[in-house]
């Protein structure tokens, strides 16, 4: 039994790390969240009264601040996922991604250096501080058959897949330079429950039952393999308690589609599972709609998710067929959640805690 400290565990995936870390162990979680428009508490209402989770309104730029929740709550691990993470607003504005995925990984390696230093042994040896990372900063593939594995060369192409590896290359550079005792592990495109709506699976399922078009950059053949965000989290909390020190592990749920193919399937899922269809609506497909493709827009990735599952035995339990009916049955059952989300009213969930600016 152990504490970690979850950085971004309001977020996507950070959610879902801490939902598994709560429900399937006997961890306590400590959640640090600035809260940015992605951050989310209601995504955590299923574990919010737990006894062994705490929640901190904390930017990880404030190294200050970060060190006095580590000294307060002695965590065994850290596991780093608070990022900015979406290409298109790195295109519009760079700077908040150089400033929390650059800089805040700076200051949170600088606050859990110190603390690690003042640890007594035993615990010193057992700390981990764990980096969750993207694929995105591998670039992209040319070849059909290629792979990413954990060490193919960094190229990355938007100003988001840039600022994470530079993130990277800061957490090597601890571990190397000073000895802290880092993981980093590298994911493929998410997907699943409690989505952020402006991502392409959930922005395509809401838009579809709003009877609004359904955007594909270019001619939407970009491929990119799945993963179901439950079993990333599944895979995270192996890595950070069974990983071994100074490695890299890649994340994937093997499973590529063209992007095309992914709203394709979703509009075939939702003939079956929502057939009243808004006014005017044929069939959803009929919403589909091709748009200028995005600047720098890479073409296809695929990991190599293989290490991972022979040296610590992890394989994703989803299939994209089983996780994405699972993810739109989930949109078309929490309507109150999304709903929150597009009106606003999930920022009242901070009410009572400390505001940012």
């Amino acid at each position: 039994m152990g504490t970690i400290l979850v950085t971004g565990g309001a977020g996507f995936i950070g959610s879902a790390v801490v939902r598994h870390i709560i429900n399937n162990t006997s961890d306590t979680v400590v959640n640090v969240d600035k809260l940015t428009y992605a951050g989310n508490l209601e995504s955590l209402t299923s574990v919010a009264n737990s006894d062994r989770y705490h929640f901190e309104q904390v930017d990880i730029c404030s190294q200050a601040e970060i060190s006095a929740l580590l000294n307060k709550y002695q965590p065994t691990a850290i596991m780093h996922l608070a990022a900015e993470s979406h290409v298109d607003r790195s295109i519009d504005g760079p700077g908040e991604f150089i400033q929390t995925n650059i800089v805040g990984t700076y200051s949170l390696l600088e606050a859990a250096r110190g603390y690690w230093l003042d640890l007594p042994e035993a615990k010193k040896n057992t700390f981990r501080f764990h980096h969750i990372s993207t694929d995105e900063v591998y670039g992209d593939l040319e070849g059909t058959e290629d792979l990413f594995i954990e060490e193919t060369p960094y190229a990355p192409s938007s100003p988001y897949s840039a600022s994470k590896a530079s993130s990277d290359h800061l957490v090597r550079a601890w571990g190397r330079t000073y000895g802290l005792p880092t993981i980093i592990t590298n994911c493929s495109n998410n997907y699943g429950p409690f989505h952020f709506p402006e991502k392409l699976i959930p922005h395509v399922i809401l838009n579809a039952l709003a009877g609004k078009p359904l955007p594909i950059y270019g001619d939407g053949s970009q491929i990119r393999d799945w993963l179901y965000v439950e079993d990333h989290a599944k895979a995270l909390y192996h890595v950070v308690t069974t990983g071994n020190v100074g490695q890299t592990y890649n994340i994937g749920g093997h499973n590529e589609k063209k992007n095309i193919e992914v709203v394709e399937t979703i509009c075939e899922l939702l003939e079956i599972l929502a057939p009243e269809k808004p006014t005017g609506i044929s069939k959803y497909s009929d919403l589909i709609t091709f748009v200028q493709d995005r600047p720098g827009h890479d073409v296809r990735y695929a990991i190599d998710a293989s290490k991972i599952q022979r040296e610590l035995g992890w394989v994703p339990d989803e299939s994209f067929e089983t996780g994405i009916k699972k993810t739109v049955r989930w949109y078309l059952e929490n309507a109150k959640w999304w709903e929150n989300v597009l009106n606003g009213t999930y920022k009242l969930e901070r009410a009572g805690k400390k505001e940012i600016a």
